[in-house]
């Protein structure tokens, strides 16, 4: 076993009873900053985000497969009890269904399916009588009023104890649902079928892939991302491989493997043939549009679709998952973790990652196709990036933003029931493994449901039409990887060119261009708002030019003026381009920074997500950022000459936001000696997670001068810092582009107070009116997209993203903390300290 592994087990192997016993129990998940569980209404809310919490000890549930694989059995015994003696199903709560099926009634038949190969090995379980299979049916009897549609596509919620009731349950009142919140059934149902002898749960999964399979655009074959319950109509129209649509195209080539059913994989490969033929752009995977599939719909890439790797490891495919594997490699290097989107030159796009197992998973399988040892250095990037940047006292904590380093409270269950499982597999010896995992298939939560299924009894009616009983085009093989590799350099040169390509930024692909229209619409990149022939080309494109006062200018599109349908959709591309590209020049300008607390009991645990000035030390081209400890200002506001200029000089002030300019307080603090400054807001209750950061802007005068950072802090974040004060006194933070991990941090030396670092300021001065004023760009685009929403009515937008569900946007983990004090989390951080102190003893 190599020492890899062994950090993996023993990682593992802490945080599950921590999570059982000690901290969360019984709770649905693991708060592991705050060290206590989360439970569904005594927690702040976060939405959508909660649907997946039912109060029946998710975590528990999700990770009883787990223990069996890295052969705990006496503590998957125990578990088994507890889940039987304690959880409920019934409880009056409103749940996903989708996260539902797959996390719990998953968890529940891999649970069962463990039990009864332990219980026939003879020596464990043997008291076992199918508990587990019973609590798994009742919870599919619960899920079940959710399939009462005309389509036979569920409700995306429904009430554990009362079914689909109306608006007073909030269910049966949604319209519209992701295309894999539908199609994500068919596993658990099926298994749940072939175990108990009734085809009821069978036949509703049919029934649902059936509809989406008829419903599919019949000249692309590819399916939408969001589609009305009742009448069928694709209400969002984008179609990829990653977020509300990834799981349904797993679980077609996965129901075919675990039932044997060729219609699932017919069905699967004449979708594939599309997807390859029209979203796959080696390395990239690009949305299009259903029904102009040549017309790419979006120019970013989710992070869920890092699955797709492997399910083409599973379809036979290595060629394209070595590519798109590989591109994802490198932009894991570039951020520590993939980020929830980025675009496709690689930059983010959304910067939460909530720790997700899908690129793990397909490292894993590219090992065993391919033996080679490259993914193994892979995966211990993974895992030496979770213990840097990711591990806490209490477990592993969700990254608020892969930029600066800061953490959100929560580790999804997924994490334990999925990343630790791909990891302990990728770095397993076979003898090290207490069953063959080959005779199991993986559901898309890593739950492990026997082969041997396909030859149970089931009685479900299987309706072929015409089109389906046609085999040409059929792929039923497989290729052989040793016959596709027979030189054992030629998958390092299919990586050489995307790992040079991610480096050096990757060019946006072609837009595609009708036969006869000429040459290629202006990209928004090239735009020059003084140049006469881009002008004409936006005016034949429908979109006008408005100068404003402040020398700014708009553009505002009008299909109808635009010449022709093509120039109508070359100037929405150019619209949506614009937008991003104008997002993305304000994120590149100056990224949120990092204010890391050092000093004791906090020791480089605590993150706090900071605003940049325009002015001032560029903490980015800072090797060893700036340490130092704080001190209130006084006066507090900084706007006029400090009068404790003694104890600000060779600190780091504390300033109050208000009363004047944020480049007045840096030059009065830096007038009386101190080495930086961090602007705190006056709003009481703001927060970075309810609020988006802005840059602070200068006076309108030249800002040579002010030669120190200043960083602002929301109210939340800010008040942390000025109770850590209160009750410690001395408190030494560290200024820096993004978090260092605990070790780093503790040992960066001070920078020399008398000279710190010159930077050249921006060229560009900004006029400000207000002091939280924005810089304003050059272009000012119509209103970006709107912000995210649920995931089954519109993926596209960036929130907690489950395998298919995309949910509101987190711009903020809008419970962290919140319902403590700061005097307790202190407290609460104080005891994580000796938690942690004792687990390096154990690990020496």
């Amino acid at each position: 076993m190599t020492h890899t592994q062994s950090l993996v087990i023993c990682i593992l192997l802490r945080f599950l009873p921590s999570y059982h016993y000690d901290h969360a129990y019984p709770a649905d998940e693991l708060m592991p900053l705050t060290c206590r569980g989360r439970v569904r209404g005594l927690e702040p809310s976060r939405g959508d985000v909660d649907d997946a919490l039912g109060k029946f000890s998710l975590t528990l549930i999700d990770t009883l497969d787990t223990l069996v694989l890295l052969n705990k059995t006496t503590e998957f015994e125990a578990a088994v009890r507890r889940v039987l003696s304690d959880v409920r199903l019934d409880n009056d709560i409103v749940v996903s269904v989708f996260e539902t099926n797959i996390r719990v009634l998953g968890g529940l038949l891999g649970g069962h399916s463990m039990a009864m190969m332990l219980k026939d090995g003879g020596q464990h379980m043997q008291w076992y009588q199918d508990e587990l299979l019973h609590m798994a049916k009742d919870l599919g009897l619960r899920l079940l009023p959710a399939f009462n549609t005309s389509s036979g596509l569920p409700y995306p919620r429904v009430n554990l104890k009362y079914g689909v009731r109306g608006p007073e349950t909030r269910t049966g009142t949604e319209t519209d649902t992701c295309t894999a919140c539908a199609g994500t059934i068919i596993l658990e149902f099926a298994a749940l079928s072939r175990f108990t002898g009734d085809p009821v749960f069978e036949a509703h999964a049919r029934r649902a892939l059936d509809f989406l399979w008829e419903k599919r655009q019949r000249n692309s074959n590819l399916v939408g991302t969001t589609i009305n319950i009742h009448s069928g109509e694709w209400v969002r129209r984008d179609s990829g491989v990653g977020a509300g649509i990834d799981s349904y195209y797993e679980y077609l080539l996965k129901a075919y493997i675990l039932l044997g059913d060729d219609q699932f994989l017919q069905r699967f490969n004449i979708h594939y043939a599309s997807i390859m033929k029209y979203i796959s752009q080696p390395p990239l995977l690009l949305d299009v549009h259903i029904h102009k599939p040549l017309l790419p719909a979006r120019t970013w890439m989710d992070s869920l679709l890092a699955f797709f790797p492997g399910l083409q490891v599973l379809k036979g495919d290595i060629r394209p998952a070595i590519e798109t594997h590989e591109m994802l490699y490198q932009v894991t290097k570039k951020h520590n973790f993939l980020p929830e989107a980025f675009t496709t030159d690689f930059r983010v796009h959304w910067a939460q990652h909530p720790l997700r197992p899908e690129f793990a998973e397909s490292t894993y399988f590219l090992y065993k196709a391919t033996g080679d040892p490259y993914y193994l250095e892979a995966g211990r990037t993974i895992l030496d990036n979770l213990n840097r940047f990711a591990r806490v006292p209490c477990g592993f904590a969700a990254m608020k933003d892969v930029r600066t380093g800061s953490h959100e409270d929560r580790m999804d269950s997924f994490f334990l029931a999925e990343m630790f499982k791909y990891l302990f597999l990728l770095f397993a010896e076979t003898e090290d493994l207490p069953f063959d995992v080959e005779g199991y298939i993986f559901t898309t939560e890593a739950h492990l449901l026997p082969l041997s299924l396909s030859t149970f009894n089931h009685h479900v009616m299987i309706y072929q039409s015409e089109e389906e009983l046609d085999d040409s085009n059929f792929d039923w093989t497989c290729p052989n990887t040793r016959l596709l590799f027979p030189d054992p350099a030629f998958p390092r040169n299919l990586r050489e060119p995307i790992r040079s390509a991610v480096d050096k930024s990757c060019p946006r692909p072609a837009p595609y261009r009708e036969p006869g229209m000429g040459r290629p619409p202006l990209r928004a990149q090239d735009f020059m708002a003084n140049n006469p022939e881009h002008l004409e080309l936006l005016r034949r494109m429908g979109v006008s030019l408005i100068h404003l006062k402040d020398g700014r200018v708009q553009l505002v599109q009008h299909a109808t003026q635009a010449v022709s349908a093509v120039a109508a959709e070359d100037g929405v591309r150019f619209m949506q381009e614009m937008m991003e590209l104008s997002s993305q020049q304000q994120k590149e300008q100056l990224p949120p920074r990092a204010i890391q607390i050092v000093s004791h009991p906090f020791f480089g645990r605590v993150v706090l997500t900071a605003g940049p000035a325009q002015f001032g030390t560029d903490l980015s081209k800072s090797f060893t950022g700036v340490r130092g400890f704080v001190t209130v200002a006084e006066p507090y506001s900084g706007c006029s000459e400090i009068t404790n200029a003694d104890y600000v000089q060779g600190h780091i002030a504390l300033l109050q936001r208000g009363q004047c300019m944020f480049a007045e307080k840096a030059r009065h603090i830096q007038k009386a000696g101190a080495i930086g400054g961090i602007v705190i807001d006056d709003n009481e209750g703001s927060s970075s997670d309810t609020a988006p950061l802005f840059q602070m802007a200068g006076d309108g005068r030249n800002t040579d001068d002010i030669t120190l950072p200043l960083l602002f802090l929301f109210h939340k974040e800010g008040n942390i810092l000025l109770e850590a004060l209160k009750e410690y006194r001395e408190v030494e933070v560290l200024l820096s582009d993004k978090a260092r991990d605990r070790g780093e941090a503790l040992i960066l030396p001070m920078l020399d107070e008398s000279a710190p670092e010159e930077v050249t300021p921006s060229q560009q001065e900004v006029s400000t009116v207000d002091e939280d004023t924005s810089p304003a760009g050059e272009v000012s685009p119509p209103e970006e997209e709107s912000s995210p929403t649920d995931a089954e009515a519109d993926s596209t937008q960036p929130e907690e993203v489950r395998d298919s569900e995309k949910r509101e946007e987190p711009e903020g983990d809008t419970d962290s903390e919140s319902s403590q004090s700061v005097d307790e989390l202190l407290a609460d951080w104080r005891e994580d300290l000796e938690a942690f102190q004792q687990m390096e003893k154990d690990e020496l």
